[in-house]
């Protein structure tokens, strides 16, 4: 593969987006690597090709541009879905039967009178629902999202749920009269609302109380008209792609919609366009916005499904194209690695969310704005972060995570990152959240305790990593062709200097991972002096390790029995001795429990005209 440079977002979907009248035209492509040959193995393949080449368009054509450009202008729906008639009283017109299933231990939580957010129980009595206390992310994101109606539909019959939908739902009603106030009013979080109060409609609107019924429903209709305003002027991301599905969701399946629902397609397809790089990874390089960009997308096509109309195929495109990525990052074990703040997302919560969606697909192999390569060789996995963090209007919890790693064999995690970053105000405290997204979090290595990339408050990132310059290539080895990956970024070129090139080596059987971190001066003449530098190895969750009687190894026996060495190899630094050392760490988990864990150190100072340290980790059991 030829080296590249990249860029820190990569190439949007929509700059694989034409105009063809009034609607957007996708052509995309994702490449994806085969899966494990069955017993009687086809042909051999060596990729999968999603190629969506034909016309997919929003309908266009001058009835549908005229109605969508008069309800922009803000031409009710009813004078011209219906001229001449009476509207209709507000109700919802179907009911949708979705796919996507919540959390059982958290509905079941719901019903012993307890959210259940990362692990934590908060009374539903001792909940501000207004939200002036601001509680944590996670909190205000399920409470206002209304996210949990979904969990309680999973945990108890509707006849059993229906009364407490009612009463938190009107708990939260009571605490937001007025649109538009509060952070109950984010975009993403009233979109994520309007989506569930239809989908999840027979809970919140099937019970006896008529006036709560009618405050239901009109809280609907509120919500929809508010983000026929807003959605239009938000940001790129999730927040805008959740503003525009629930403007398509109350278009479906509220009386007079269909101007509604033409004015929201077009305002849709060109978000996910906004949010999406080239090959299916949302632009925030985050594996929750990717997961839930993919359960938005299950609800809103199941809304199309429940009135029987056909959605734009752009949808259907969009969410086959996200779940390649997506799949890139699942471990062994069937959860995602740790990165850009998110914690190892269990196997079940992932699996149901693909399930739901009905696509069937391998992993993405061919890597482009997502930035997450992987290796794969027997029963060893690597993941490694090889692009540059998301721009500051894409980035969520923002990570300094540039050339880190991930190992992973079998079901058990030898390398990990942190993780855990927006997972904070639960179980893991927020003090600590800001140092769970700086690099010393993740395993790369630091110059000088900076960070590769700045890290500033409420999830967002200052200057450091610009660009990473990549190759990717299959060399000679014993037996099957190794994967070489060599990645360097310039993070600490203008503060040092030096740009960090990383080369990682996974041999064919998959037993073996060499790596080289390399220093490299920006300049021919090089700078004087001496800088002190680490490269961190953070271990799985119940790795025990055990340094050798030289300090330059060290045996790391996995949780299932198999035992991995590491070896400290050669430096080309000039400065006389590093050390490795075994220290404490942290390890996240999918519910956000902290763990107490291990890491590997290697510290040492680097001349400022460069440096080579080289290392590797062998399977011996």
């Amino acid at each position: 593969m030829a080296t590249l440079l990249r860029t820190p977002a990569g190439r949007r979907a929509d700059a694989l987006v034409e105009r063809v009248g009034d609607g957007p035209v996708l052509v995309l492509a994702a490449q994806t690597e085969p899966q494990a040959a069955p017993a009687s193995p086809p042909p051999e393949q060596t990729g999968r090709a999603l190629a969506l080449s034909d016309v997919i368009a929003v309908p266009s054509g001058p009835g549908a541009a005229l109605i969508r450009w008069a309800y922009r202008l803000g031409v009710p729906g009813h004078a011209m879905a219906a001229p001449f008639r009476r509207p209709q009283p507000l109700r919802v017109l179907a009911t949708v039967e979705s796919p996507n299933r919540g959390d059982r231990a958290a509905g079941t939580a719901l019903r012993a009178g307890h959210f259940l957010v990362h692990g934590v129980r908060l009374p539903i009595s001792g909940l501000d629902f207004t939200g002036s206390a601001r509680p944590a992310p996670g909190v205000e994101r399920v409470l206002h999202s209304f996210a949990w109606l979904a969990d309680l539909a999973a945990a108890a019959p509707r006849a059993e749920a229906t009364p407490l939908a009612e009463r938190i739902t009107a708990l939260w009603l009571d605490a937001h009269r007025e649109p538009g106030k509060g952070p109950a009013w984010d975009v993403e979080f009233a979109g994520l609302r309007l989506v569930a109060w239809l989908v999840h409609a027979p809970l919140v609107l099937s019970g006896n109380d008529k006036r709560l019924k009618s405050k239901i429903l009109a809280a609907i209709a509120d919500t929809a008209r508010w983000l026929d305003k807003r959605a239009p002027r938000e940001t790129a991301g999730l927040g805008q792609v959740a503003g525009w599905a629930g403007v398509v969701a109350a278009g479906l399946l509220l009386p007079h919609g269909k101007p509604r629902r033409l004015f929201g397609e077009a305002g849709l397809v060109k978000a996910l366009g906004d949010m999406v790089g080239e090959d299916g990874g949302v632009l925030s390089r985050c594996p929750a916005a990717q997961l839930d960009a993919i359960r938005l997308l299950t609800d809103l096509i199941a809304c199309y499904a429940a009135v029987a109309i056909a959605p734009p195929p752009a949808l259907m495109v969009m969410r086959e194209l996200l779940v390649p990525p997506l799949l890139a990052l699942r471990h062994g074990d069937g959860a995602l690695g740790s990165w850009q703040g998110q914690a190892a997302i269990p196997a079940d919560r992932v699996n149901a969310v693909i399930e739901a969606s009905g696509v069937r697909t391998r992993p993405l192999s061919a890597v482009q704005g997502w930035g997450y390569q992987r290796i794969k060789a027997g029963d060893t996995l690597v993941q490694f972060d090889a692009a540059p963090p998301p721009r500051a209007r894409h980035a969520r919890t923002g990570c300094a995570s540039t050339l880190a790693f991930e190992l992973s064999d079998g079901p058990a995690r030898v390398i990990v990152n942190c993780g855990g970053a927006a997972l904070a105000g639960g179980q893991v405290p927020a003090r600590i959240a800001q140092g769970l997204r700086a690099s010393a979090a993740f395993s790369t290595l630091v110059l000088d305790n900076a960070n590769s990339t700045a890290v500033l408050l409420h999830g967002q990132l200052g200057k450091g990593v610009e660009t990473v310059e990549l190759e990717r290539r299959q060399i000679a080895g014993r037996g099957r062709e190794a994967t070489r990956i060599e990645a360097a970024h310039d993070g600490y070129a203008q503060r040092f200097g030096l740009i960090h090139q990383r080369i990682l080596t996974l041999s064919g059987d998959g037993t073996e991972l060499a790596g080289e971190d390399i220093l490299i001066p920006t300049s021919s003449k090089g700078k004087r002096g001496k800088i002190g530098f680490a490269i961190r190895f953070h271990l799985g969750r119940g790795v025990e390790v055990q340094l050798s009687g030289d300090k330059r190894g060290a045996s790391l026996l996995l949780p299932g029995g198999r035992l991995w060495q590491f070896r400290l190899g050669g430096d080309r630094a000039g400065t006389g001795e590093i050390t490795l050392s075994a220290e404490d760490s942290l390890w996240v988990d999918g519910d956000g429990r902290p763990h107490a864990t291990e890491q590997l150190v290697i510290e040492g100072l680097a001349l400022r005209s460069g440096g080579q340290f080289s290392w590797l980790l062998k399977k011996t059991g």
